[in-house]
């Protein structure tokens, strides 16, 4: 982590050290750092397990350390020793402390003698909470096993005992063993041309933070999109991912020509099986992408320019704390937008810019006041508690407020330039705005006040000048839905044959919470919403039409809950269920079926969910 001096900006003060230790982590980065990791890797379906061994390169920060501090979460460790400059090897005495719920095994080594690197034997658990393992049955071809990784939050330690903060930065190289004719992947340089003979070597030379390793394995066929581009995924899914992403080197030339030179070398994407708990992951090299955008249309690929994004806000230029991801889920929305505009033009870019913003008014103020900050309190907050609309809709539309106070020109040189001056480090808030001050609010001074960014970054609610943007097709939209709503204009006379994917989503998200029954069935009458494949649509129709009361529905909402394990989609429609005591006892009995193909964390959510509920029939 990079140190900084002492830097007083009137009302700001920029503290020495970015932040010295993690709350979500055991790490001690002020006594010792790790600097690379060399992994190697056994996969093994029939355990379910990981047999690993990590060697991890050291700074020792503190001369006086007596111990290097890692974080570890269900793993089984056989063996810890110091490793010199020739090889040798000297057995290490550790304690693994017992498990915090959330923040796993802290793992100490004695170490006095201030060892060049260290080297730890392990085994993961079956049910690492990073790791997701499918029979062939879960998968799209049915006819081999799959396993892939979710490290963000803080689940990197369920599979690899390190320093697992996002503040830490570490390069790596990993050797992976993995069963002959299934091809190995992870977040480095990946080979297309790889022989699928079981060994797997991957080099990954610039330093990342713990969150961004990752590791996926199965029956993966490769088809290249452009020059430094490919899709990976399931033979039976190749052709058509390769189809809707085929604009991905033009995202990668657009990114550049606003913000900079891709740095990483490659730019990969792998389909998951939908058990994939999230829409995308911004892996380097490769990112990890949810089926469900795959459309046909190419309306949803605004996820994938998303995690392009990546590669520069969050990748590149990391938040150094959970506390302050909106400095890279905000600033990548932002620049996700820029990319989807030059591409697909201003129309849908609006649209999808007034889908969050109409989204975020309505949820941030049932909200708990320190959830609503851009720069939340961090005293209580869990590894994945940022990771809220807040993050990436205010800390877009935040950003969207600069460039439209500054000038677009104005505000891209500032925001290349920060993409410079922070490259490959971990940053805080606060270091953010000691840049944003001197090179953009001050140099043009008169158009932004100090005190309405600090509003915008540790206020609540969002600032009453939040520009908003137009959409003529979104007001014809709004016309529509009430006129239909009142009964002067039946379902089937909606003008909505040419509606794309956002604009069905903005005339469902604006209807009733509880809409009336006959209202929902002639909707579905007239343009048949049951059953549809475009899960954005599918989860936005099954809540309300389940709080209308349809039970007609819930057969398909079951199948589409089965189907798809990103959170995003599935779990409102498990809340449309619980809301009466016969919804959530089908929820139950969906989930029970269900429950298999789900990622860890999930289960982990709807089970918490679930709780919930019940405590609130009681």
């Amino acid at each position: 982590m990079r140190l900084l001096p002492v830097l007083a900006l009137g009302a700001l003060v920029l503290p020495l050290a970015a932040r010295a230790n993690d709350p979500n982590s055991y790490a001690q980065p002020d006594q010792v750092v790790v600097t690379h990791l060399d992994l190697d890797l056994k996969i093994d379906f029939p355990h379910k397990q990981l047999d690993g061994v990590a060697t991890l390169r050291l700074d020792w920060k503190n001369p006086k350390a007596p111990a290097l501090v890692l974080d570890t979460s269900a793993l089984k460790i056989a063996s810890v020793e110091a490793v010199d400059a020739n090889g040798k090897t000297l057995a290490l005495k550790y304690a693994l402390a017992p498990a915090d719920k959330e923040l796993g095994s802290k793992l100490t080594i004695e170490a006095p003698r201030h060892p060049a690197q260290v080297r730890i034997r392990y085994v993961t658990s079956p049910g690492a909470t990073g790791l997701q393992w499918l029979p062939p049955a879960q998968t799209a071809d049915k006819k081999a096993p799959f396993m892939f990784s979710q490290s963000e939050s803080i689940h990197a330690r369920s599979w690899v005992p390190l320093q697992d903060s996002p503040a830490i930065r570490f390069t790596y190289d990993a050797h992976v063993s993995a069963p002959k004719n299934l091809r190995v992947v992870m977040s480095a340089l990946n080979d297309a041309k790889h022989p699928l003979d079981g060994l797997f070597d991957f080099s990954q030379p610039h330093p990342i933070p713990s969150y961004l390793l990752a590791i996926a394995a199965g029956d993966i066929a490769v088809k290249e999109t452009g020059p430094r581009s490919a899709v990976y995924a399931e033979p039976s899914v190749v052709d058509g991912a390769a189809r809707e992403f085929s604009d991905t080197e033009k995202m990668i030339a657009t990114a550049e020509s606003l913000y900079g030179p891709y740095r990483w070398g490659r730019y990969d994407l792998l389909v998951l099986p939908p058990s994939f708990p999230y829409g995308g992951m911004e892996n380097p090299n490769m990112t990890f992408a949810t089926p469900t955008i795959i459309v046909g249309d190419k309306s949803l690929v605004s996820v994938i320019s998303h995690e392009l994004a990546h590669s520069w806000s969050g990748n590149l230029v990391t938040a150094a704390a959970w506390r302050d991801i909106w400095l890279n889920e905000g600033f990548t929305t932002y620049v996700q937008g820029r990319i989807t505009e030059a591409l697909y033009g201003q129309r849908q870019a609006t649209e999808e810019d007034l889908l969050a913003i109409r989204a975020l008014q309505k949820d941030i103020g049932a909200m708990p006041a320190n959830a609503q900050k851009l720069a939340p309190d961090p005293k209580g907050l869990g590894g994945d508690d940022s990771l809220s609309d807040v993050a990436y809709s205010k800390g877009s539309w935040f950003l969207r407020t600069l460039e439209q106070k500054f000038g677009r020109q104005d505000f891209d040189a500032w925001l290349k330039g920060y993409f410079d001056r922070h490259a490959w480090h971990s940053i805080i808030t606060e270091q953010m705005l000691a840049d944003l001050k001197p090179n953009l609010i001050d140099k043009y001074p008169g158009k932004m006040s100090w005190a309405e960014v600090q509003d915008w970054v540790y206020g609540t609610g969002i600032p009453k000048d939040a520009p908003i943007p137009d959409s003529p097709q979104f007001d014809a939209i709004d016309k529509e839905r009430t006129a239909f709503l009142a009964g002067m204009l039946p379902a089937a006379k909606l003008d909505a044959k040419g509606w794309n994917t956002q604009e069905w989503m903005y005339f469902l998200d604006r209807l009733p919470d509880a809409p009336k029954l006959a209202d929902m069935q002639a909707i579905d009458a007239a343009w048949h919403l049951t059953g549809t494949h475009n899960a954005e649509i599918g989860m936005r129709w099954y809540v309300h039409a389940i709080a209308a009361g349809d039970k007609a529905v819930w057969p398909a909402a079951a199948e589409h809950m089965t189907r798809i394990g990103r959170l995003y989609l599935t779990l409102p429609v498990y809340g449309a269920f619980a809301k009466t005591p016969e919804g959530l006892a089908y929820a139950e009995q969906v989930y029970a079926k269900a429950k298999g193909g789900y990622h860890p964390l999930t289960q982990q959510a709807v089970e918490a969910f679930f709780a919930s509920a019940k405590r609130a029939h009681r």
